[in-house]
């Protein structure tokens, strides 16, 4: 596999050409422990992970002090196992697992609610005219703490489709950020993958999630 700084330092160059606060997630889910390793000593200092069993692997042995985000859709059930580990949950989609995140934590937990804004039934997510509502009901939860709205590019090549998803979710963020809710200040946008992440950025992300275009895949090896 290629060596991961002068990819990262690449694509840093990119986003913060476009927005300087702009946060990289290394989504390390098909890359091993030495792999991931390699990205923190290149100077990546968030690291994603979609599956409980790879997050908490991972988390045992990196003692460096790295930023973990789960991504992934996250069982009810998978809670107890992850929610004590990271600093970030992407996918906050439903009142059971917010329920779940409540009666398991220790601490308050940064959480970006996921919004379907393409519609597509393949994915997971809250629709755009429902969020609003479902995060307002969170102002009891007192370990949920809504940072703000993630979602994921419709699965298409069209450009102008891709951007018109991120545009929606930026929208709909500021509304939120505009109700100062004291449980949701909702000041970030995750949205951007591997094939989009240039776009995502300027159309308002504020962290973006990229796997293979710049840590790889064990295949590589």
């Amino acid at each position: 596999m290629k060596p991961i700084k002068p990819v990262f330092e690449r694509i840093t160059q990119q986003l913060t050409a476009v927005n300087e606060a702009i946060q990289i997630i290394a989504v390390t889910k098909q890359v091993g422990i030495e792999r991931t390793k390699e990205a923190i000593q290149a100077g990546i200092i968030h690291l994603g992970e979609n599956r409980p069993e790879g997050l908490v692997q991972k988390h045992e042995v990196i003692s460096e002090p790295v930023s973990w985000h789960y991504i992934g859709n996250l069982q009810t059930r998978k809670v107890k196992d992850v929610i004590n580990e990271v600093d970030f949950l992407h996918s906050l989609d439903r009142m059971s697992l917010a329920q779940e995140i409540q009666k398991r934590a220790n601490r308050p937990v940064n959480c970006f609610v996921q919004v379907n804004v393409s519609g597509e039934e393949s994915k997971s997510g809250i629709a755009p005219e429902k969020t609003m509502d479902f995060i307002e009901s969170l102002e009891p939860f007192d370990k949920i703490n809504v940072v703000g709205l993630m979602t994921m590019a419709p699965n298409t090549a069209d450009e102008s489709v891709i951007r018109e998803a991120f545009k929606g979710l930026k929208s709909l963020q500021l509304q939120v950020a505009d109700k100062n809710l004291s449980h949701a200040p909702c000041t970030e946008c995750s949205m951007g993958m591997s094939n989009d992440y240039l776009i995502a950025a300027q159309e308002g992300a504020s962290f973006v999630r990229i796997g293979t275009a710049l840590v790889g895949t064990e295949s590589e090896a």
